[in-house]
């Protein structure tokens, strides 16, 4: 029988509730305005300002583009309570030459996780399939074939498509890459909006 510390919801609350200071504190020390941050990530202004207050409960998909437009790692975002052993036990797997991850341990309707893909997994092949995907590079550089695009991308970008388009993914370059993946197997959405380069979007 597993024994569970009454201390460790104490703890995730804890770290929940220095979210939204360690937003705030981000944002000023960078010299954003609220409504600068809002154009470059899609989330309206109220909607920050409650996170940052504590309003909001803060979720995933809400602090990967505030990430992407402070150009920071989450950790910066969010401190790791600590909660007994940190390891998490995930078991990489091997597939088509790139090692992958499982962050979702049980089935769902959007699923995620950490794939590393070598520098000699460069030849573009892309392929279709029911979906949605979501990906967010964690270091390296990434090169995205969609279509008729053909994207490089590098820490910090993310990047959301239709798997029912022509798609292909892998290193930019002779060295691998670190990608963060979420997918939803019909078409579920993460609901994060992107602005192309040019549009106003703050790099």
């Amino acid at each position: 029988m597993t024994e569970h510390s009454p201390q460790a919801p104490a703890a995730i609350a804890d770290t929940l509730a220095q979210v939204g200071p360690r937003l705030k504190r981000v944002r000023t020390r960078r010299g954003v305005s609220l409504a600068a941050l809002s154009e470059a990530t899609g989330i309206s202004k109220s909607t920050l300002s409650r996170l940052e207050t504590g309003q909001r409960r803060p979720s995933l998909e809400l602090l990967l583009p505030i990430a992407q437009a402070h150009q920071v790692p989450l950790d910066e975002l969010v401190g790791a309570p600590q909660v007994g052993d940190p390891r998490v036990r995930a078991k990489p797997l091997v597939r088509n030459g790139r090692t992958v991850i499982p962050l979702t341990p049980h089935p769902g309707p959007i699923q995620a996780w950490k794939s590393i893909i070598p520098a000699d997994q460069n030849t573009p092949d892309p392929c279709t399939h029911e979906g949605y995907e979501w990906l967010y590079v964690l270091s390296g550089r990434l090169r995205l074939v969609l279509a008729d695009h053909d994207l490089v991308m590098g820490p910090g970008e993310a990047a959301e498509f239709d798997t029912r388009l022509p798609h292909w993914f892998g290193p930019a370059g002779d060295s691998p890459v670190e990608v963060l993946n979420l997918f939803g197997r019909q078409g579920e959405r993460v609901h994060i909006r992107a602005r192309p380069r040019g549009r106003g979007a703050d790099r």
